[in-house]
């Protein structure tokens, strides 16, 4: 059995063997091992024009440029929805409960003059001189709840649109919508049981 050779052992050239007539020639000593294909330091991407083998995705070119991500857009405060929902509480309940009660004393102060005036005349203002106070409370509340309702609609819209409290902001569009209808409302049927109740006392 021949020995083998320890692999960290540095190998020696074989000499020649002795040439003699009909022996087969050798092959010069090799010089050092080259290896036929030496691969480069950096391989920054395949060749152009190179194409996956069917069933496997492209390889990734590289990365692009930084984009730093953009800015979530936070909803705003609700404060503006919010403050237009009182808003259009106030014009719509505060203003027709205050002109209501106006309306209602006005027709029972005035209910027993109107009732023994003839009809057939045209309206005398004068009637309305002891229940003046209830008058001027009454434009208050009118002119009181337009200011606010118009105020609370275009303040809800902003909101509805910035998105600042948007639910708020859609209920106090629809009060401040649904307020002119509930002032009226209120004032006629009050003014009208005024007149009645004034009336029946006379």
């Amino acid at each position: 059995m021949s020995a083998v050779s320890d692999p960290a052992t540095p190998s020696r050239p074989i000499p020649h063997a002795p040439s003699y007539p009909g022996a087969p020639s050798l092959p010069p000593t090799a010089g050092p091992y080259t290896p036929p294909y030496a691969a480069p330091e950096h391989v920054s991407g395949p060749p152009q024009g190179f194409a996956p083998p069917p069933g496997y995705a492209a390889p990734l070119q590289g990365y692009g440029p930084y984009a730093p991500p953009a800015p979530r857009r936070l909803a705003g405060r609700r404060w503006l929805g919010t403050v237009a929902f009182w808003l259009a509480m106030t014009a719509a309940l505060g203003a027709t409960a205050l002109g209501a009660v106006a309306a209602y004393n006005i027709g029972l102060g005035t209910g027993r003059d109107l009732a023994l005036s003839p009809g057939d005349i045209d309206f005398d203002w004068s009637i309305l001189t002891p229940v003046r106070e209830w008058v001027l409370i009454g434009e208050l509340a009118f002119w009181a709840g337009t200011v606010l309702g118009i105020w609370a609609l275009v303040q809800g819209i902003v909101a509805t649109v910035k998105n600042r409290g948007r639910g708020w902001a859609i209920a106090a569009i629809v009060i401040a919508a649904i307020g002119p209808v509930a002032f009226s409302i209120g004032v006629q049927g009050l003014l009208a049981a005024g007149f009645a109740t004034g009336a029946s006392l006379s």
